[in-house]
């Protein structure tokens, strides 16, 4: 299967890179230009924290000259998920019957993907699959007992949603389909509501972050708010326990993990912050749900990234 990655920091090299060591055909698309550079010299250097291997991957910078792809799998940051895939629209990337697959965090991705290509070509997917950049070309990838789960947004089972998971499971990807996407989208972002921006806010990883009683009690009260909001949206969750998005998030993860709103943090860039916890604070607002507690962890992350990128000119890119 020819896939394009469109979006290759943490998450998308480390995807992309265990697709390409499984035999598919793989293009990486980023701005990045130091990233794409060592990769493309040196191949993607991958860790699971205990060994270190190279995977040749094809880096660039646009995606002139690629040709029609079979799936695109979009993982740039969600405030730029529409122009990125109109920019890739306009490439001969995206053809006909190329599938777009967002697995992306956060709320809004596939409505923002379909007004760019239509909503044929969409399908959707949400991974526990988890990833750190060390350095341009090097990422730590944690997949191991991470899965994938992917779908229609109709919840058809079709030819081509069964092709895409078959890709995932010969790379060692653990992949199922589902015919709950929307559910799997609220149970994902549950997961990101659980650690995310308190580990953007107190800048831990997971080992010290998961070591404080009252951080988990602040993440459990976040995910009841979350849980509250997609009850009152028709939604099917997994789960209603409360506990269960907390552990789920680090299940598998190294105590080194960081999550993309630190990693975002880290690299004086904005986060998605507004597609996690602020799109629970908006969906609350909408069904009339109280939502003080990701309101307030929103708020925060928002002021350390006004610090990070208005009061401090010598941090910014």
């Amino acid at each position: 299967m020819k896939i394009v990655m469109l979006g290759t920091r943490s998450l998308g090299s480390t995807i992309g890179g265990t697709l390409a060591q499984g035999g598919s055909e793989v293009y990486f698309v980023d701005m990045w230009k130091e990233h794409i550079d060592a990769i493309n010299q040196h191949g993607l250097h991958m860790t699971d924290e205990e060994t270190d291997w190279y995977v040749k991957v094809d880096g660039r910078t646009n995606a002139e000259g690629i040709g029609p792809a079979d799936l695109v799998i979009v993982l740039v940051k969600s405030f730029a998920t529409k122009s990125a895939v109109t920019e890739l629209k306009e490439t001969s990337v995206i053809g006909p019957d190329t599938m777009v697959m967002s697995l992306q965090n956060g709320l809004g991705n596939e409505e923002a993907i379909a007004s760019a290509v239509g909503s044929k070509n969409v399908i959707s997917g949400k991974t526990y699959v988890g990833g750190r950049l060390l350095e341009p070309g090097y990422v730590s990838s944690g997949i191991r007992g991470k899965h994938t789960y992917i779908g229609e947004m109709t919840g058809e089972i079709t030819d081509r949603i069964q092709a895409v998971c078959a890709e995932f499971n010969k790379a060692g990807l653990l992949c199922e389909v589902s015919d709950n996407i929307q559910g799997l989208i609220w149970d994902k972002l549950l997961i990101n509501v659980a650690a995310g921006a308190l580990c953007g806010i107190t800048r831990l990883p997971y080992g010290p972050l998961y070591e404080e009683e009252v951080i988990k009690e602040t993440a459990v009260e976040a995910i009841k708010e979350g849980i509250a909001v997609a009850k009152a949206a028709g939604v099917k969750l997994k789960s209603e326990d409360p506990e269960y998005p907390w552990y789920a998030a680090s299940e598998g993860l190294p105590a080194t993990f960081k999550t993309s709103i630190l990693q975002s943090l880290e690299l004086k860039r904005p986060t998605e912050v507004d597609f996690i916890n602020g799109s629970v604070v908006e969906w609350g607002k909408k069904y009339g749900i109280p939502t003080p507690v990701n309101q307030t962890l929103t708020a925060c992350v928002k002021g350390i990234e006004k610090y990070i990128l208005s009061y401090e000119p010598s941090l910014k890119d």
